[in-house]
């Protein structure tokens, strides 16, 4: 059942979802195209989490991110309508976040938990997986879905309806509330990513053995509200097992993973409004 309380901020958004949904005219809006969309609300979350001052502009640790998302778009790009871009934001947790339009968001302190390059490409390649099953997209829409049946057609007024709707949707991003069917699916086929782009997929089960040792208190916010760590083990290993002709030449020993070089402390000059 949808929760019919929401604090002043969400209230407000959802006047402005609903108003871009629903005509008070009796007609029924145009609908755009799924991928004008997506670029609206991606560019509306840049724009959002620059105003924050969060977007690292230059750092060192772009050197150690860069050559894996290179391979990452080789193998991800024909699978998605706008170009992926990989970008660096300051936040205390590890994290990773994919939103409409091609842009995905790392954390500098991801780059200091992962043990190993195959443990974050697997974090990018999952979070890949996401754009291309438009996950973030369908939850918008279905969120504007639950809203209009409750609250009927109301006004537009205020910040434009992309904006409104980004500062809500990072915030759930944040959160990670996507279902555990949405979480595996987005393993399953991170995985595969993974593999294409020649980084060994085992890293997303070594990243997963992590969290089990992590304490929770303060663990990553990619483990909140996910499926329980060993479920995503298993049904990794069980997709592995399924595709011995894709899996079966990367080991799954991690003493072969390779080492991640980070500059520790690495200073980072941040992109201004």
């Amino acid at each position: 059942m949808p929760n019919l309380y929401f604090s002043n901020r969400r209230t407000w958004i959802v006047l402005l979802s609903l108003a871009a949904m629903l005509s008070l005219s009796g007609q029924a809006p145009r609908p755009e195209p799924v991928t004008d969309q997506e670029t609206e609300l991606g560019d509306a979350a840049y724009k959002e989490l620059k105003d924050k001052a969060e977007i690292i502009d230059k750092s060192p640790l772009y050197d150690a991110l860069n050559p894996i998302t290179t391979e990452i778009v080789r193998a991800a790009q024909p699978r998605y309508e706008h170009p992926f871009k990989f970008i660096l934001v300051h936040e205390a947790q590890p994290n990773a976040f994919s939103v409409p339009g091609g842009n995905v968001y790392v954390t500098d302190a991801l780059l200091y938990f992962v043990k190993n390059t195959e443990e974050l490409a697997g974090t990018l390649c999952h979070e890949v997986a996401h754009t291309i099953h438009h996950d973030a997209m369908n939850r918008v829409r279905e969120n504007q879905k639950i809203l209009a049946r409750e609250l009927g057609a109301l006004i537009l007024l205020g910040p434009t309806l992309a904006n409104a709707i980004a500062i809500d949707m990072i915030a759930d991003l944040h959160s990670n509330k996507y279902s555990r069917e949405i979480e595996t699916s987005a393993d399953i086929t991170g995985s595969d990513i993974c593999a294409a782009a020649g980084y060994n997929p085992n890293g997303l089960i070594w990243l997963f053995e992590d969290f089990k040792d992590a304490n929770l208190g303060e663990g990553p916010e990619i483990l909140s509200d996910h499926p329980g760590n060993d479920a995503r083990i298993q049904a990794l290993e069980t997709h592995f097992r399924g595709q011995p002709g894709v899996f079966s030449k990367f080991n799954s020993d991690r003493k072969a993973a390779t080492p991640l070089s980070v500059p520790e402390n690495a200073p980072v000059i941040f992109l201004r409004k």
